[in-house]
């Protein structure tokens, strides 16, 4: 039999349970809706390795803040491109024609761009190449590395630092944004022949080297990468 105390009780869990039921089971309107799952993956960097961090056109606009002031004109490229600038104009005109457009971004990506196209050559990695060239700049590639492959000659490169990469040039023709970048930095490499016998280069010493490459990307395309579509020598 019950006794009083556990009907109270009962009573009491019955009562518990309905008011729990009455607000969990309800939607208030403030829930998160699913995270997309294309949205989660290109978030998650679940990329091969290949893919080089350069700007990427954004997705959705950021709401800016309520109390936010217009960038000046003078501050816009600041630490990037002096204001009024042939390059300024040319970033204005490029981030004009792609959203999202940070220039800090790029040179960022495009430095470790350099790094990884100059490994990638020197290990004759077809592959890292491909994705990161335009067709023309690969053919040239393609041909050293054959060229060396051929004299059973390999390649060592090893980057020290890269002390410096400044925007030299920023040019939109028609719908191509063209990024010219010079780099400055400190490598060890060296070229040993069949018998290992170096035949250019030192593997002892840094050398300082300068290059000058240019970037593009067409900004019509849904394609977000930029590839190297130039090189030349330091000036």
């Amino acid at each position: 039999m019950f006794d009083i105390y556990t009907i109270i009780f009962l009573a009491l869990a019955v009562f518990i349970f309905f008011r729990l039921r009455s607000v969990l089971g309800q939607r208030t309107g403030q829930e998160r809706p699913p995270l997309d799952a294309p949205a989660a993956r290109d978030q998650a960097g679940a990329a091969s390795g290949k893919v080089i961090p350069l700007p990427r056109a954004a997705t959705a606009e950021p709401t800016p803040p309520a109390a936010s002031e217009p960038v000046p004109a003078a501050d816009r490229w600041k630490g990037v491109a002096e204001a009024d600038s042939a390059v300024a104009r040319g970033l204005d005109a490029v981030a004009r024609e792609t959203h999202g457009f940070d220039a800090q971004h790029f040179l960022a990506g495009a430095r470790n761009a350099y790094e990884m196209i100059v490994s990638a050559f020197a290990q004759g990695d077809r592959r890292t190449l491909k994705d990161l060239l335009s067709p023309e700049v690969l053919d040239g590639f393609e041909q050293a590395i054959r060229g060396r492959e051929s004299r059973g000659e390999s390649m060592e490169t090893r980057f020290v630092a890269i002390e410096r990469a400044e925007l030299i040039g920023a040019d939109l023709r028609g719908k191509l944004a063209q990024l010219t970048i010079r780099f400055i930095s400190q490598i060890v490499t060296a070229t040993r022949d069949k018998a290992g016998a170096v035949v250019d280069g030192n593997p002892d010493q840094v050398t300082d080297v300068t290059d000058v490459w240019t970037f593009a990307r067409d900004v019509s395309s849904r394609d977000p990468n930029w590839k190297l579509v130039a090189t030349e020598a330091g000036r």
